[in-house]
């Protein structure tokens, strides 16, 4: 995809989640690998409801700003993402309500936050890793990240919100949808003994559709 689409792509589906409520105000932030090394991502206090194409920050290869407006706080966090999973081009993280809730249960297992609840919430999502609280912006949550070697596609950060790995914007998007929609069903159905997908079914998802869950992402 262009450039110039690209841009009006991370506006669009921008807008798409900050109208329905997934990340408030100007939290959250998209960026999206070039072919270059470099990156697009979304400026320094902007609302993803709200963007301008020409103002989405042009970044090298190194993270320097060849254009476009101050870019995210967040910068080391989508670094160490791309860095550790090599087949990651596009990166969301939102502020979204019902997956910071989740970040913030007691007793919820770092390797995997979520049960196996849906289908599609493996298939889009995988299994979601817990990384402990950061100041928003702290450089030490790049070690955090890289310390999961890229096993994991979809991170929760404690008290803050999820960051979604795709080899597509849109599939970073579509999955971080899921994740919040995953994590509503799991605070909905919480102290309900639901009934979680078996083992079984959970191994049938991964052969027939190829995914690849970490060691230990669902094997309780």
């Amino acid at each position: 995809m262009m450039e110039s689409a690209l841009r009006e792509a991370i506006c669009r589906f921008g807008r798409s989640l900050f109208e329905r409520g997934l990340t408030p105000g100007s939290s959250g932030n998209i960026s999206v690998r070039l072919d270059d090394g470099g990156w697009l991502v979304t400026p320094t206090n902007a609302s993803l409801g709200f963007l301008d194409p020409e103002k989405i920050s042009r970044l090298d290869r190194d993270g320097r700003l060849l254009s476009g407006d101050k870019p995210t706080k967040e910068i080391p966090l989508h670094g160490a993402l791309y860095d550790s999973r090599s087949s990651a081009r596009a990166i969301v993280h939102l502020h979204s309500t019902h997956a910071v809730a989740v970040s913030m249960l007691p007793d919820i297992d770092p390797r995997a936050v979520l049960p196996p609840l849906t289908p599609y919430g493996l298939m889009r999502a995988g299994a979601v890793a817990l990384v402990p609280y950061y100041r928003p912006g702290d450089p030490a949550v790049a070690d955090a990240i890289r310390g999961l070697a890229g096993r994991y596609s979809s991170v929760l950060l404690a008290n803050h919100g999820p960051v979604v790995a795709g080899d597509t914007l849109e599939a970073a998007v579509f999955a971080t949808e899921e994740l919040e929609e995953t994590a509503k069903l799991h605070l909905l159905l919480r102290n309900l003994n639901p009934r979680h997908l078996t083992p079984a079914q959970v191994a049938d998802l991964v052969s027939h559709f190829g995914l690849t869950l970490p060691e230990h992402g669902h094997d309780h």
